[in-house]
């Protein structure tokens, strides 16, 4: 079967939906190497690795309009180079597919990560929400499966666009398998060393931005008594919200406890299963996720999850994490409490989201999503 992907965010993307995209796009490769795989971009770069799959084949825009015009080509005119490429399914791997694909008699899916911007379009430009809205509601209607990553973005589906439940396969992420592997103490001073952080700290991934609430946990930082206290290490970036979280940090005096990361040079992603495993918790108490992958990359590193109630996260973290009100900063100082002072629930959260983390194998993930393909496959051409 000649199976394509939507490959832009795996070849310029180094946040979550580039992530999901080149974990997938591995697994399948690895452990159905009998079929063929063709990743559809704007533009290759060195952020994804295609060697290691010689039956891959990258396809870049030729004719001169397609590379000057690129996001036409990806949205609309990438449809007859994969005719020409003789394409038996397309995936696209975050909210679209290229308008007219339906008139062609290829195959198609969708993975659809969250409907964020439907539930908190304030957060949003609004013609940044048309777009998104335009090309999320073709593709869940037009696509022969819709995937969703948790349950909770399935619900989201049904709710806002009303995709029947019958079409919607949930089928989880994994991450990339360097967070399984477990490094020496000696490894870890290390990181410490070149990123100057001491030796306890607590961590925060993901951008900063209102949703992620990041102002939630400087709040609950001020109320940490003495013996739970440690910095925050912070690896994300954002605008003015990053700047309401500075204003509240310079106006509490506790510049001494927070270390922005990115302000020091962005480590590189090798680093990250490191930052992980040095860490006290992770803290992550978003208002709102379609799955939350910095809380598996943490399971499988072995690291004790702070995160919200509701939502996806309980998909996500299972019996391993603590659940805070994300609102309410008292409670996530609490659990920052009871992680930092005892020891054996630090382990037995350790513990549990390692036996966790193994739902969401990139086998899994992969077998799951060669599923939908077969079924996909099988419906008659509307």
């Amino acid at each position: 079967m000649n199976i394509a992907f939507d490959a832009k965010r795996a070849f310029q993307n180094n946040t979550g939906l580039g992530n999901y995209s080149r974990s997938l796009i591995s697994a399948l490769a690895t452990f159905f190497p009998e079929q063929h795989y063709f990743l559809f971009a704007p533009k290759q770069t060195g952020m994804f690795n295609t060697a290691p799959y010689p039956g891959m084949q990258t396809v870049l825009p030729q004719k001169p309009l397609h590379r000057w015009l690129r996001a036409a080509w990806r949205s609309r005119w990438v449809v007859n180079d994969l005719l020409s490429h003789h394409i038996h399914l397309y995936h696209g791997l975050s909210h679209e597919i290229p308008f007219g694909i339906h008139r062609t008699g290829i195959k198609s899916v969708v993975t659809m990560h969250d409907l964020i911007f439907e539930r908190y379009p304030a957060q949003y430009n609004p013609v940044d929400v048309q777009t998104y809205r335009r090309k999320a509601r073709y593709a869940c209607e037009q696509a022969g499966r819709v995937v969703a990553i948790s349950e909770q973005t399935k619900a989201d589906l049904i709710t806002f666009y009303h995709t029947p439940a019958e079409k919607i396969a949930v089928v989880y992420q994994s991450c990339d398998p360097m967070f399984a592997v477990a490094h020496t103490p000696e490894q870890l001073q290390e990181m410490r060393r070149r990123y100057s952080l001491p030796q306890d700290y607590l961590l925060y991934v993901g951008s900063v931005i209102e949703r992620k609430n990041l102002l939630g946990v400087v709040q609950a930082l001020r109320q940490l008594p003495p013996s739970c206290q440690a910095p925050l290490v912070i690896l994300g970036d954002g605008r003015a919200y990053k700047k309401r979280v500075k204003a509240f940090i310079a106006s509490h005096g506790l510049q001494q406890q927070v270390i922005w990361l990115n302000e020091q040079g962005r480590p590189g992603y090798a680093h990250l299963p490191l930052l992980y495993q040095g860490a006290r918790a992770l803290l992550y108490p978003s208002i709102f996720e379609g799955f939350g992958i910095p809380i598996l990359e943490a399971l499988w590193s072995r690291t004790p999850v702070i995160t919200s109630q509701g939502s996806c996260f309980a998909e996500t973290g299972g019996n391993a994490a603590l659940y805070v009100d994300p609102l309410q900063p008292h409670t996530i100082a609490h659990a920052i409490c009871r992680v930092m002072e005892d020891s054996a629930l630090a382990q037995d959260m350790r513990e549990k989201g390692w036996a966790h983390a193994q739902l969401f194998t990139p086998e899994k993930c992969a077998a799951a999503m060669m599923k939908v393909y077969e079924a996909t496959m099988q419906e008659k051409t509307k």
